[in-house]
């Protein structure tokens, strides 16, 4: 299976070091917060990512085009351009960089990969900017035992995101963002059938206002209930508070060797 990653917004919330880099490599323990992510899943089997990029894009692919040079030890022969990467981790992940367009909305860029994906095949989805420790392989059991087109991977948060009303597993309102909003909200980590993608009609559909309703709305949106860890890194708050679980040595989302 593959694993869609949105990493193309301009992360103006996060504008003090978003100006430089886009969001997903805003580093955490010196590793962009993107390698956190994708370590997340590659712990758990799944390797082939698909990065939906826009704002500064050149940075994650001269990220993954020096990826062995960044993270292992060299050597450089200055009189010929010789160059050895010494022993060192080299992740078996297959990354396809896929440029989405500048100004396109969270669904829109999804609608742009669909063309990375076979007829009914199912795939994960999650944002550039979640950290979690997922148990990504009983959230697909989850997502294939109900049947439906998507899965929403459910957390208990701060009351400034989009609630959500339940009936049972299925999800039958999606309200973004409500002043009043309480109770679990939406932490990324979809499993979604291609199907799900028709939902999205055009560059400027955010994925979370229309196709999320209109999923629900159809009782094709089902919620996984994950009660561990979960944070997104909207501020430089919240990725101070990371940094420190990082260097503590008790991230959560460190389920990997």
């Amino acid at each position: 299976m593959k694993v869609v990653i949105l990493a193309g917004g301009f992360g103006t919330r996060i504008s003090e070091e978003s100006h430089l880099k886009p969001k997903p490599m805003i580093e955490i323990g010196g590793k962009p917060i993107l390698w956190h992510i994708m370590n997340i899943y590659a712990c758990q089997g799944v390797k082939e990512f698909v990065i939906a990029v826009g704002y500064k894009a050149e940075v994650i692919k001269e990220y993954f085009l020096n990826f062995y040079a960044i993270n292992n030890d060299i050597s450089i022969d200055l009189a010929t351009g010789a160059v050895k990467i010494l022993a060192g981790k080299q992740p078996n992940w297959k990354v396809h960089i896929v440029d989405t367009g500048l100004y396109t909305q969270t669904g829109g860029r999804l609608k742009r990969i669909r063309s990375w994906l076979e007829d009914d095949e199912e795939f994960f989805f999650t944002y550039g900017d979640g950290l979690a420790d997922v148990d990504i392989g009983a959230l697909l059991r989850f997502h294939r035992a109900h049947g439906k087109l998507a899965t929403m991977t459910t957390v208990l948060p701060p009351a400034r995101f989009g609630r959500i009303t339940f009936k049972e597993d299925q999800i039958v309102q999606f309200h973004e963002k409500p002043i009043d909003g309480e109770g679990r909200i939406n932490g990324g980590y979809f499993v979604l059938n291609r199907r799900a993608i028709d939902y999205i009609n055009d560059d400027e559909t955010i994925w979370e206002r229309a196709p999320l309703e209109h999923l629900a709305g159809h009782g094709e949106l089902m919620g996984y209930r994950h009660d561990g860890f979960w944070s997104c890194m909207d501020t430089i708050k919240e990725k101070s508070i990371l940094e420190e679980l990082w260097i503590s040595g008790k991230a959560p989302w460190k389920i990997w060797e």
